[in-house]
């Protein structure tokens, strides 16, 4: 059976909506499109352009006192497995090639956030308002972080064999 794409109804109009534009979003138009076309070209092209990005991340963690992710610690609210999904949500940026450490060492009760990182000139947190965890006691809590940057999507499994240490727990980087 010969398939017919004479009178397909191709986009003729892409323009960007000056309104949404800011560094981080960006709402564009291309019409008209043949029924059923946009949500297929649109979700191909979001998919495309975000495993395309390139970016910074915590690929890694050692977090003292816990020797694997299911662990919980003493004086500390969440267990280790919310604190890595915590860190996950934390939106960095590397200015540098090279591999980064970032640290956090608190001992005072209340919520550990972004921006009780401790870090070099080269690393920036952008949201330090985000909240790591909560300490519930007066208790020591060092968190060291590895910071990365790729492309894409890297599952935890994929990282540097450095990461198969027992207390470093690695970490899904997007």
């Amino acid at each position: 059976m010969r398939i017919r794409w004479r009178g397909l109804e191709l986009p003729s109009l892409i323009t960007a909506e000056q309104s949404t534009l800011s560094p981080t979003y960006g709402k564009f138009i291309a019409e008209p499109f043949e029924r059923g076309f946009g949500t297929t070209i649109g979700n191909s092209l979001r998919r495309i352009l975000l495993s395309s990005l390139e970016g910074s991340a915590v690929t890694q963690i050692k977090l003292h006192g816990a020797q694997h992710e299911f662990s919980s610690l003493p004086g500390v609210f969440e267990d280790v497995t919310d604190i890595v999904l915590n860190v996950k949500s934390l939106v960095v940026k590397n200015y540098s090639e090279q591999t980064r450490v970032m640290r956090i060492e608190k001992d005072r009760k209340g919520p550990v956030t972004g921006a009780d990182i401790h870090t070099d000139e080269q690393v920036e947190v952008i949201n330090k308002d985000h909240v790591i965890t909560t300490l519930t006691e007066d208790v020591p809590f060092l968190l060291e972080m590895v910071v990365e940057n790729g492309r894409g999507y890297v599952p935890a499994a994929e990282h540097t064999p450095q990461a198969q240490e027992i207390g470093i727990i690695p970490i899904d980087a997007a």
